[in-house]
């Protein structure tokens, strides 16, 4: 079976840890985000793979290679100039010539695809979205169906009393290769802008299903944040990179390889420190994620922030919640971070 991999975005939302790092590569308990995905789709038995690329798009080939070491064959299709979402698909098109999903590089899930791809064919669809029902549904493209699971009409992020469903557009899509002939070639087109509306409208045979596995869209520092403490918590299928340390409360603590603790430092709720990283003596750190190869000072104190790698944080410095920084910062001793002040 084969499936595309959008990870083409640049990560706005995440600024500034993606500033260096493309939102695929950005880390969930030391492991490239994307990776959940491609291991996903091995377990589900794609074996032939193409992921679009544009911002810093060399760090992901460099990093997945032909696939061969995840179990499938792995393609990449560059865009030097964005084409949307359809038109990214679009552009694979010579590649993309049976049955084939859809799924984002950029988000977190353990969806059964074998059982979305079963009830896709069982319809004799053209189309399937995969939903999910959120409570925040501002932040999210929401569908409407009908009884037969028959999508009827789009909802772009409405605002809670004018939302007419809470089940919302995952950005998982199943198609047949039929498809291409309602996406123009070379030029910008978006799924749910401009795609979809057009099925809806032409009463193709475009259906939805939705699911009650895992799914988190990685959309912002809290939702990135949210998803590390899930993979920690078990909420979701994905092997974290390192070792969990539990207490017998509900805190636990991912440590990477070659990670160097000082005496008597106190780790409090949920907590991801990356490879390499060095934490002094006397640190307290609550609630944090950590990237790779960066230094916290002893007596430091941080809570609820995220630090990007190899950034260099001096002794007795008080980081405030909500603080992040971007990737190879440097703070001096006895600094006071707050949210103002990431970097």
């Amino acid at each position: 079976m084969k499936a595309m991999i959008m990870a083409a975005g640049v990560g706005s939302r995440l600024m500034p840890l993606t500033k260096d790092t493309p939102k695929p590569m950005v880390p969930m308990t030391n492991r490239p985000l994307m990776e959940n995905i491609v291991e996903l789709l091995g377990r589900h038995h794609f074996k032939e793979v193409i992921a679009n690329l544009h911002h810093q798009g060399e760090s992901i080939s460099g990093y997945f290679d032909d696939g061969h070491d995840f179990g499938l064959k792995l393609l990449y299709s560059p865009e030097e100039v964005l084409l949307g979402t359809a038109g990214g698909v679009k552009k694979c098109e010579w590649f993309l010539d049976e049955t084939f999903v859809v799924i984002s590089g950029d988000a977190l899930t353990d969806m059964d695809l074998s059982e979305l791809l079963a009830q896709h064919r069982k319809r004799g669809a053209l189309a399937t979205i995969a939903l999910k029902e959120v409570e925040n549904v501002e932040q999210f493209g929401v569908v409407l169906t009908a009884e037969d699971g028959r999508i009827s009409r789009f909802q772009e992020k409405p605002g809670r009393e004018e939302a007419l469903s809470h089940q919302a557009n995952t950005g998982i899509y199943v198609f047949e290769p039929e498809i291409f002939k309602y996406i123009p070639a070379a030029q910008f087109y978006d799924f749910g802008c401009q795609l979809f509306p057009q099925l809806v409208e032409m009463g193709a045979p475009f259906y939805a299903v939705s699911t009650q596995d895992y799914w988190c869209d990685v959309g912002n520092i809290e939702t990135y944040r949210q998803a590390n403490v899930d993979v920690l918590q078990g909420r979701v299928a994905m092997k974290p990179g390192g070792i969990v340390l539990e207490d017998k409360g509900k805190s636990r603590v991912l440590l990477g390889e070659d990670v160097e603790l000082g005496d008597e430092v106190n780790f409090l709720g949920h907590v991801v420190i990356g490879r390499g990283c060095r934490i002094g003596s006397g640190t307290v750190i609550k609630d944090t994620v950590i990237w790779e190869q960066s230094e916290i000072g002893p007596a430091s104190v941080l809570k609820d922030c995220t630090i990007g790698r190899q950034c260099k944080i001096g002794s007795g410095t008080i980081v405030h919640p909500g603080t992040v920084m971007g990737s190879a910062c440097k703070v001096t001793g006895n600094s006071i971070l707050g949210p103002s002040e990431g970097l």
